[in-house]
Formats: structure tokens, C-alpha cells, sequence
């Protein structure tokens, strides 16, 4: 891809000596959508060229520029940051702030981070640690004071700490949150943990015995925030920007939930995957620990180098070395103490979602490289993978391998460029060879994928072919049950539910729907 001359020649200058002080001035400055020197710029031109093909069965493999893997997956714009030897090397975006809008992403539009908040939230959670503010081991009960984790059977012999909440091993319940419509009523903190309105999600709780199984619990991860504004008495975005952002130098984040109209006039616009906007732009998220970040990839690269650097007894900033150690040593099944570790190697990650956005961050400790990416989209997802080995396989990492296609991204992407049919042919076929990896969630996700983009008819052959595939799957009649009620077609739907229900009978989903089309679940 072609570059201007103007524009290699003002990346130049930001990656030369008196670099710092040009970008100190970027507020300044026209926004700007690509940074680089001239010989990364190359690099980043084969990043973009070497995006995995589509393999189409008896067809030539086709390859999509990354501009039209966003159309095709309707993303309207990427934020991405590539950072090798503990600094940035390249850093670009594409497409706009808002579907169907004309206002380009640029280096300063902030996104929402989702679940990458929580790591973020670790480092100053374990900084506290090592003040003596609390400790990893203690029962963290002894340190809430505005609202108490319920004792209960599972607590008796183990008890929740910071150091299994962090690493999603303490029992607790609730994955994840939907967030607020701007307009909608707000919940404090103990009313999300309680589960009382108006908060949109259920009381957490612990239900299983705390350190023998990893989790993921976003409500455990609230339970931290509560804790850390208990003890130390300042509003909790107050606490990460003094002990994390403010240090790091991350000048484009922010936990406020909602953004101050200061900071809301950068964000990009939450998208769902049908490629309608959020209403009101984006959801906001009072559980600020576990999805509140709003940030870029450039300041997200940050955290990498302060990690790397700590872990090499280099920084101090926010942790000793011992305790960036601890953090990148797994503690539970999959994770360290807030990042996704990889034993045996140093690879350190996590993803995010959020109402409208993707995210996913990616480092390695010891040479300082890594690559964060950020979407205004629910469909980022379906990019990434292939961006981030694309990038992995230019710049050489060895600790990454990437992970082959995915039979739900393959289908996924067979349906968006040849159709249903084609789609469920090869399904289809492949569930008839015994291939690995298929699952009913496969299709059901293509299915409200369809239902998403009024393709009613479409959806409900999907589902039904899901149900015919994974005929002992409830979830999957479930799903056709609702598909078909959507087209009017009521008796067909109470015949699915029913199944579903005699496949599980503890399906709460469709008694209640029964019941409102004024069936008796058993009849």
C-alpha cells in the first residue's frame, strides 16, 4: 500500500530523537491515523498483505485486503498498536468512528477495553499488596466494609481472596455485564453485587469451593473494586489514575463511568454485529474494574513495557519485580494474577468485549513485543485472529502459534461471501467426515447472527439444521423455538421449546415462554 511521502516523513520525525517532543504535542497537532518509520512502515505493509486467505473447498484460496475484512465483517474502524524491543514500531487505523459516518478513527480515538479493564485493575490491586495496604491470602471479607461476600457451605474451609479473585479461581458467580444504556437507570456497586435493581444482572455469589476450579467471574473482579474503594476512601477511577494511568503516562484512559465530556468527544461508537450503532454510542459500566476502561492501543502498549520492564527489575513504577513475577506465573488454570499466562513460555494476554467494542492485548515479557488491536465492533472478534498472526509471522515471535480457523469462524465466513447454503453444505458435510471442534454453537451463533439482519427465513433453516445436527442439544431447540417465533410460526415453536424441555428440564427459558404463549409446558 502506498505512502505519502509527507506522511513517512512526519513518522520519521516521530521516531527520531526529537520524536517525544512532536507527539507530547499531538492535542495540538491534526489528529493523526499512522505512525511508523519508513522500514516499519514496510513491515506494517506485509502485515496487511499477509492476512490468512479464505480456503474455499475447489476454489483458489482468496485473499481480502484488510479494509474489505472489515466490510465484510462490518467494522467501521480499527485502532491497532505493534510494540517490539519495549517500544512502539508502528501504530495505525482504519475506518471511521461511527457506522455509516465519515469521521475517521485516528492514534487519539479512545475505545472501551471490556475485560482488559481487569488485568489493568490487578496492577493496582497487587501495588496495594506490596504498600501493606491488604494481602493476597486474607479473606477478603476482613477488608470489605460497605457490603459482605455471603458465607455459605463452599466458604466454610476456603475462603475468597484477593489472590483467587484475581486469578477467577475463588467460586464466584457472574461471567460478565451488559452495561447501561446511557439513559438508564444506575446501579451502585452493591446493588450490582447484591443483584437488585436496577442492575441488569444477578447477585454474586460463591457456589463453588473457592481455589478448586478456575472460572472467569467478572462479579469477583467487582468485588475487588468494592474492596479497594473501602480501604483506601477515593472514587475508584481516582485510585487507577493515580496508581496506574497517571504513572505509566497513559494520558488516553480513563475508568469515569460515564467519560467526562472532555474524553466523550474522542470515543469511537459501539457497533453490533448486525452493523447498527449503540443507541446513545456505547453502554456505560459501573463495574469499572471489570469492563470500565476506556483507552487506546498505543496507551494499552503501555502497560506491556511496564510489565516487561518491572519483570526485568528494571521499573518500579507500580510493582517490584517479585510481585510482576507472582503476576505472570499462573495461579489457577489459565491465568496468572489478572492476565492470561502461557507456562513455559513468557506470552501474557487478554481480550475484551464490551455493548459495541472488541479488544484483545497481546505481549511477551522478555523481549517486550506485543500487539494490542481495538474495534468499535461486536464482530472485532472475527478479525483479530488473523491480524494478530499476520503480525506474529512478520515480526518472528516464537511463542505464538497461531490457532487454525475455526469450524464457527469458517462457516462464518463461508455465509458472508457464498451464502447459506454453501454454509451449511460444508457444515454439513464436515460433521458427516467426524471433523474436530464442531459444536451446536457453532450454528446457533450464524443463526442469530441471521436473525440479527431481519433473515428470519434464513436464520430458522440454520437452526434447524443445527437441531438436526446436534439432535440432543436443548439449547439448540431453544434457539429455533425463538427464530420461529419471530416469523409468526407459533405451533412450530411450541413443539421446539417442548423439546427442549425434554431435553432439559431445568430449562427456565422455555417454561417461561410456554407459559406466555399460554401452553402448559407439559401438554
Amino acid at each position: 500500500m502506498r505512502r505519502s511521502l509527507s506522511r513517512l516523513v512526519l513518522a520519521a520525525l516521530l521516531f527520531s530523537p526529537g520524536g517525544a517532543a512532536l507527539a507530547a504535542e499531538g492535542t495540538k497537532k491534526p489528529a493523526t491515523q499512522w505512525l511508523a518509520s519508513p522500514a516499519q512502515a514496510a513491515r506494517a505493509a506485509r502485515v496487511e498483505a499477509g492476512l490468512a486467505p479464505v480456503v474455499i473447498e475447489g476454489e483458489k484460496p482468496r485473499s481480502l485486503t484488510l479494509p474489505q475484512w472489515m466490510s465484510l465483517y462490518r467494522i467501521p474502524g480499527l485502532s491497532i498498536a505493534v510494540f517490539d524491543k519495549h517500544a512502539i514500531v508502528w501504530a495505525r487505523t482504519y475506518g471511521v468512528r461511527e457506522a455509516g459516518g465519515s469521521e475517521p478513527v485516528t492514534l487519539e480515538t479512545l475505545f472501551q477495553a471490556g475485560s482488559i479493564s481487569k488485568p489493568v485493575t490487578a496492577l493496582a490491586a497487587l501495588h496495594f499488596v506490596e504498600a501493606g495496604k491488604w494481602s493476597l491470602d486474607e479473606n477478603i471479607n476482613d477488608k470489605l466494609r460497605s457490603w459482605k461476600l455471603p458465607e455459605n457451605d463452599f466458604t466454610k474451609e476456603q475462603k475468597v481472596t484477593l489472590r483467587r479473585l484475581l486469578s477467577h479461581s475463588a467460586g464466584t458467580t457472574v461471567h460478565g455485564f451488559p452495561g447501561y444504556s446511557v439513559d438508564a437507570p444506575m446501579p451502585t456497586l452493591v446493588q450490582v453485587l447484591e443483584g437488585v435493581a436496577p442492575a441488569n444482572t444477578g447477585p454474586v455469589r460463591v457456589d463453588l469451593v473457592p481455589g478448586t476450579k478456575t472460572r472467569y467471574s467478572g462479579g469477583g473482579t467487582s468485588i475487588v473494586q468494592l474492596m479497594m474503594v473501602d480501604q483506601l476512601q477515593k472514587p475508584f477511577p481516582q485510585v487507577m489514575r493515580e496508581t496506574v494511568l497517571k504513572p505509566l503516562g497513559m494520558t488516553s484512559s480513563s475508568y469515569e463511568q460515564p467519560l467526562p465530556p472532555a474524553l466523550a468527544v474522542r470515543t469511537a461508537t459501539g457497533t453490533y454485529a448486525s452493523g447498527k450503532s449503540v443507541a446513545g454510542r456505547w453502554h456505560v459500566y459501573p463495574e469499572m474494574a471489570a469492563a470500565g476502561l476506556w483507552t487506546t492501543p498505543s496507551d494499552l502498549a503501555r502497560v506491556a513495557f511496564e510489565v516487561s520492564s518491572a519483570k526485568a527489575g528494571k521499573s518500579q513504577r507500580v510493582l517490584s519485580q517479585a510481585m510482576t513475577k507472582q503476576m505472570l506465573s499462573r495461579q489457577s488454570e489459565h491465568f496468572g494474577l489478572g492476565f492470561q499466562v502461557e507456562p513455559g513460555t513468557d506470552r501474557f494476554w487478554h481480550g475484551g468485549s464490551d455493548e459495541g467494542f472488541q479488544a484483545a492485548f497481546m505481549a511477551f515479557s522478555d523481549t517486550g513485543s506485543g500487539v494490542v488491536v481495538m474495534a468499535n465492533s461486536d464482530n472485532g472478534f472475527l478479525l483479530f485472529d488473523r491480524l494478530i498472526a499476520s503480525v506474529a509471522a512478520e515480526y518472528a515471535w516464537p511463542a505464538f502459534k497461531p490457532e487454525p480457523v475455526s469450524p464457527s469462524a469458517q462457516v462464518d465466513v463461508l455465509m458472508r461471501l457464498k451464502g447459506v447454503d454453501t454454509a451449511l453444505a460444508w457444515y454439513t458435510a464436515k460433521h458427516r467426515e467426524g471433523m474436530k471442534g464442531l459444536e451446536s454453537g457453532d450454528l446457533n451463533q450464524l443463526g442469530y447472527r441471521l436473525l440479527a439482519d431481519g433473515k428470519g427465513a434464513e436464520a430458522v433453516r440454520v437452526f434447524e439444521a443445527n437441531a438436526k445436527l446436534f439432535p440432543t442439544d436443548a439449547n439448540a431447540y431453544d434457539s429455533l423455538g425463538e427464530a420461529q417465533l419471530q416469523l409468526g410460526q407459533k405451533e412450530a415453536a411450541i413443539a421446539s421449546y417442548r423439546k427442549s424441555l425434554a431435553l432439559d428440564a431445568g430449562n427456565a427459558n422455555a417454561v417461561k415462554v410456554l407459559e406466555k404463549l399460554g401452553v402448559p409446558p407439559g401438554k
